[in-house]
Order: structure tokens, then C-alpha cells, then sequence
């Protein structure tokens, strides 16, 4: 049997650019015991929060630590919570080594178009959660509607869209969108606009009592008092920078 003729072969393959959205865990102590405890506090109420994203491990913060990293714990520390980790960031000569005996990438460059993982514990002030390299998130599309109470312990998730809640959101109840919330009722628990990192996220609510806000990893809790002006009352948030700001609408 003759061969095809080269001018109408066909390739078996393409090779092609592409562009990934990206976890980027930004560890900031190499205790890992600190850092399941403050991912637990965190993610632990929240199982569906990551779903097998991949993720860097960033350790700019870290790198002049002498503390030796167990990157074995640490990879099954973060896919106890659905990250897929693949590569680190920044580091030591003995971090990189160590990261590669487990088959971790090092990636001199990166870009991250999604919430940074901090493992520090939560600050009462407006925190924001540092990337590897600034980017912003495309905008989500697409609306989920609420109808109903949410009392302490409910969580909804509008993945990949906007939120809209219609009823009150009771203390110890959590919503989070990777667009936009708003809540036509009392906020009273834990709003999370922009989860994966678009900035341009922003939450309403015409009663704002959160006990929580946050907009792309920049979060500020209850143990600050809302302003005046906001507390109880038609409010927004929005991120100007890397703080949150509060309006009254």
C-alpha cells in the first residue's frame, strides 16, 4: 500500500497558545498546621467553594524562611479542598528542590486571573488577599435567583454568574457569586461577590447588617462596625483599589 501523498497528509496534532485561569495560594508562614486550621475556618462550610482548579503555589513571602516545607502534606492539604496545585512560584534553591522531588513546576512568570488563597489568619480591618501578578477576572454572566429565607448554616453558590436574593439573608448564612449579589432584603450573614477575582464585582443590599463582605479576596468583617450611614440602610460595596468602600445608595 503506498503512502498518502505529503500535500494532503494530515496533522495528528495541533500545537496552540492558551490562556488558563489560575489559583494562586499565597502562603505566607511554611506552618501548615497554621495553614489548615485557617483554610478550614475559611473553606470548611463551603466543600463546593474550588472545584479541581489548578493552582501556584507562591512563596515570594516565605522564601527567606529557614523553615523547612513539607510539599507532600501541603499537596494533600490542598486537594482536601479541590485545588490541583502544579507549579510554584518564587521560593528558596531548597524549595524548588523540594518541590520538584513531588513534581511541582517551577514557573518564573506567572498571571493570575482568579481569588488569591492567603494563609494568614482573617484581620477585622479590610484585608486585601495578595496575587502573584494583578490581573482581573472576565465578568460573570447570567443570574441566579434566591426566593426564599437563608438561615444560619445555608450556603448558595452562583457559579459563574450574578446573584439575586429576594428574602433575608440570616446571620450564619452565606452567599457567594462570582458576578454580582444582591439581596432586595436584611444581609445580616456572609456575602462573597467576585469569588474568582473579578474586581469589578459588587454587592446590594437594601438592608446591609453583613456580618461578612467581600469582593475578589478583599474581605472586612463584622468586628469593624459598618458606618452610620450604611448600617441597617440601602447600601453597595465596591472595591477601589484594595479596600473596600461602602456607599449609601
Amino acid at each position: 500500500m503506498s503512502a498518502a501523498p505529503a500535500g494532503h497528509a494530515r496533522a495528528s496534532f495541533d500545537l496552540k497558545s492558551a490562556s488558563l485561569p489560575l489559583i494562586t495560594v499565597v502562603l505566607k508562614t511554611p506552618n501548615l498546621a497554621t495553614l489548615s486550621q485557617e483554610l478550614q475556618a475559611r473553606f470548611g462550610e463551603t466543600p463546593d467553594f474550588f472545584d479541581e482548579d489548578p493552582a501556584v503555589i507562591v512563596l515570594t513571602q516565605i522564601a527567606q524562611d529557614p523553615t523547612p516545607l513539607s510539599f507532600s502534606v501541603l499537596l494533600t492539604l490542598l486537594k482536601h479542598y479541590r485545588l490541583r496545585p502544579f507549579g510554584i512560584h518564587g521560593g528558596s534553591l531548597a524549595h524548588k528542590e523540594t518541590a520538584a522531588a513531588v513534581g511541582l513546576m517551577d514557573l518564573p512568570e506567572i498571571s493570575s486571573s482568579a481569588v488569591a488563597v492567603p494563609g494568614d489568619a482573617p484581620a477585622p480591618a479590610p484585608v486585601p488577599a495578595p496575587a502573584a501578578a494583578p490581573a482581573v477576572a472576565a465578568p460573570a454572566s447570567g443570574t441566579m435567583v434566591i426566593d426564599r429565607p437563608l438561615r444560619s448554616g445555608q450556603q448558595v453558590y452562583a457559579r459563574g454568574c450574578d446573584l439575586i436574593v429576594l428574602q433575608v439573608v440570616n446571620f450564619g448564612a452565606e452567599i457567594i457569586a462570582d458576578g454580582n449579589i444582591h439581596v432586595y432584603a436584611p444581609l445580616r450573614g456572609r456575602a462573597i461577590a467576585g469569588a474568582r477575582g473579578n474586581t469589578d464585582a459588587r454587592i446590594f443590599s437594601t438592608c446591609m447588617e453583613a456580618q461578612l463582605i467581600s469582593i475578589a479576596g478583599i474581605y472586612r468583617t463584622s468586628e469593624v462596625a459598618l458606618p452610620a450611614d450604611v448600617l441597617g440602610k440601602p447600601a453597595q460595596v465596591r472595591l477601589a483599589g484594595e479596600s473596600l468602600v461602602l456607599d449609601p445608595i
